[in-house]
């Protein structure tokens, strides 16, 4: 079972405070555990707050007013930068151009986004510049080896495959029943006790 590249929507009966009604979305699944980003719950800071305090100015208007997310409990003062694909067609590269990104410290997540750690992601933003749909979280959210499989197992999460239109074009209030809504679920259809789909 490989679920990267999918949503994890918490089952009703998930009371942790940071995953209660959370919408993860899989960065990375594999036997040695798995890593995501909570999509819609958000910190009291936006983006134009979090570029100040890293002493950048924010060159797109579009974003200044887009919250900052908080993508888990693990390492929640790093910054973690879920984009649209921002790929770097080099003509003599020997690596395949979908796996390439412009920026350093990038996850290309098979499907078709990516996971920037590193600063130039802002510095980029900062300029104007940038991927055009972005999403910046801080902290994420990990799972060791076996303990994702084991949550699923006791009916903790749903699961399905991810759309991206949900990260970048939803509301963060509408994300968590629109994730439902692919699996032609509605909240109120769910009980703590179902299994998962």
């Amino acid at each position: 079972m490989n679920l990267t590249h999918h949503f994890l929507i918490a089952m009703p009966g998930l009371e942790d405070e940071v995953f209660q009604r959370s919408v993860i979305y899989l960065c990375e699944h594999s036997e040695r555990g798995a890593l995501g980003l909570v999509i819609n719950k958000a910190t009291d800071m936006d983006l134009q707050s979090l570029f100040e305090k890293v002493d950048l100015p924010l060159g797109r208007a579009d974003l200044r007013n887009t919250p900052v997310l908080q993508g888990g409990p693990v390492q929640t003062e790093r910054g973690f930068v879920l984009h649209e694909p921002f790929i770097h067609l080099s003509q003599d590269s020997t690596v395949p151009a979908e796996l390439e990104s412009v920026y350093a410290s990038t996850l290309m997540i098979p499907g078709g986004l990516g996971m920037t750690t590193s600063k130039d992601v802002l510095e980029a933003l900062s300029t104007g510049a940038g991927p055009r749909k972005v999403v910046i979280s801080l902290g994420y959210s990990a799972w060791g080896e076996g303990q994702l499989e084991s949550e699923l197992g006791e009916n903790v999460w749903l699961t399905v495959a991810a759309d991206p239109d949900i990260i970048f074009a939803t509301p963060l209030e509408q994300r968590y029943d629109r994730a439902l809504a692919l699996l032609g679920l509605q909240a109120w259809m769910l009980s703590p006790d179902v299994g998962h789909g």
